[in-house]
């Protein structure tokens, strides 16, 4: 199963939270993305993120792999207090080639991913030809204002 991660940390070492998602992914990696700074989303009143995207390639289900995420979340002493609030790691599971769900634990695609620079920018430098929901990510991109992504 083919997927689209995207990971993001404006607590602690930043670099090494990303850093130990890709670790957990070798051999499984098909793209990784540059590093980018992302002013924060939602809630502004924090520091800058550092999001990375992934394209991995896994032998598991799309619930495996979301425990998968959860577990590096874990890892991370990721604590769930304020929605949008600063986070030592968030690992999203963007897009799973051919495959969706509604499912309030696992929606995929991402209802959210076509509104955000920080996801649309790092996956399309990863693949260029990517879509979502029957637009290519450069319009999705396009139709955007600045949020505040840059490429490190």
């Amino acid at each position: 199963m083919r997927a689209v991660l995207s990971s993001g940390s404006n607590m602690g070492d930043a670099r090494a939270h990303l850093r130990a998602v890709v670790d957990e992914f070798v051999g499984e990696v098909v793209a990784k993305s540059s590093l980018y700074a992302t002013a924060p989303w939602g809630k502004t009143d924090q520091p800058d993120f550092l999001n990375q995207s992934l394209i991995v390639e896994v032998d598991q289900t799309p619930r495996e792999l979301l425990a998968r995420c959860q577990r590096l979340e874990e890892e991370a002493d990721r604590v769930r207090v304020e929605r949008w609030g600063p986070r030592t790691l968030d690992v999203d599971i963007v897009f799973i080639d051919g495959y969706t769900s509604d499912d309030p634990e696992l929606t995929v695609p991402h209802p959210r991913a076509h509104l955000r620079q920080f996801v649309l920018e790092p996956w399309l430098e990863m693949d260029p030809t990517a879509e979502l929901n029957g637009s290519s990510i450069r319009e999705l991109l396009d139709g955007l204002e600045d949020q505040g992504v840059r490429k490190l």
